[in-house]
């Protein structure tokens, strides 16, 4: 009998104990549920407000907008992992720069020498930077400073001296500088590119400030600067036609690489990275089943101790 009552009080714990075990992870279910869906409920709550706070009511065909656009999203080809930037877009661009955005845009963190096999040969760069003067030498022994052309190792020529006169010959606006321009603003490229695009006639019953110009993708669409592209500005060396879209495709290219210089090592690097991974995905795995084969089929048996007679 009592051999009876200790099966019955053995079973009767193992009841209890697994029913614990059922309501625990039952509990446990009923917990992960609710957390999942308040997440969901939070990430859908945010993803209204931003869709309702974003949301403008425009029309750009006919240059009215409420408040301004977010720039549409351009096809770039250097944003893919396995492209590097258009080095022959980077050279036009440049170019459309050098002609037309230095008269009021500074570059001061960029030098000459940095474009050497990026776009253009060291005698080519060489030759671009003897076409600037105004560079000051270093005191001589009479303490005389004495200008000088441009060379490699300079920085690309500022047009102004300080703020207060860039200032003064812009109507009071200060234009920015260009060097890591694409990192300073958002949504990148996409937003230098339909700003240089988004000038329009102001529509009927908007009234612009003394000197500025309507653009739609500009915070309240009034810029001081004027239009700065005009088709055939400047003429490729190459053959390409300087259309207006082209330049500025051209130009915010060449400026996506002054703020992201590390971009194409950066893509070879990953790809190298993940070429690798999946290499060696396959003798780890191999490895891991060797090694932990013996620990995965041992067999655990607990025999009872015998009662000593």
């Amino acid at each position: 009998r009592s051999h009876v009552r200790k099966m019955w009080g053995r079973a009767f714990s193992f009841r209890n104990t697994q029913r614990g075990r059922f309501m625990s992870t039952g509990l446990n279910a009923t917990k992960n549920n609710a957390l999942l869906l308040a997440v969901g409920g939070v990430s859908a709550a945010c993803v209204a407000m931003y869709y309702m706070s974003s949301r403008n009511q425009a029309d750009a065909s006919f240059g009215y907008v409420e408040d301004c656009l977010d720039p549409p999203h351009y096809p770039w080809n250097h944003r893919k992992i396995w492209e590097s930037f258009d080095h022959a877009a980077i050279r036009r661009g440049f170019r459309v720069y050098n002609e037309i955005g230095k008269a009021c845009h500074s570059m001061k963190y960029i030098y000459y020498r940095q474009l050497v096999n990026v776009a253009y040969t060291e005698e080519e760069m060489k030759a671009i930077a003897a076409e600037q003067e105004g560079y000051l030498e270093k005191p001589n022994d009479q303490g005389d400073v004495e200008e000088r052309t441009g060379l490699l190792t300079d920085r690309l020529w500022a047009p102004f001296k300080n703020e207060k006169e860039a200032r003064a010959n812009n109507n009071g606006a200060l234009p920015p500088d260009l060097s890591v321009i694409v990192r300073a603003r958002h949504h990148n490229e996409d937003y230098l590119m339909a700003l240089m695009l988004g000038y329009r006639d102001p529509p009927h019953g908007v009234e612009l400030g003394e000197n500025m110009n309507y653009n739609l993708y500009f915070p309240g669409c009034q810029i001081a600067m004027p239009p700065p592209l005009a088709a055939d500005a400047v003429e490729y060396d190459d053959g390409t036609e300087a259309s207006v879209s082209q330049q500025a495709k051209d130009v915010t290219t060449y400026l996506t690489w002054s703020s992201f210089m590390d971009h194409d090592e950066r893509h070879l690097l990953g790809i190298k990275s993940i070429l690798t991974c999946a290499v060696m995905t396959i003798p780890f795995w191999m490895w891991k089943k060797a090694r932990w084969s013996a620990v995965k089929k041992r067999k655990v048996a607990f025999l009872r101790r015998r009662k000593e007679e």
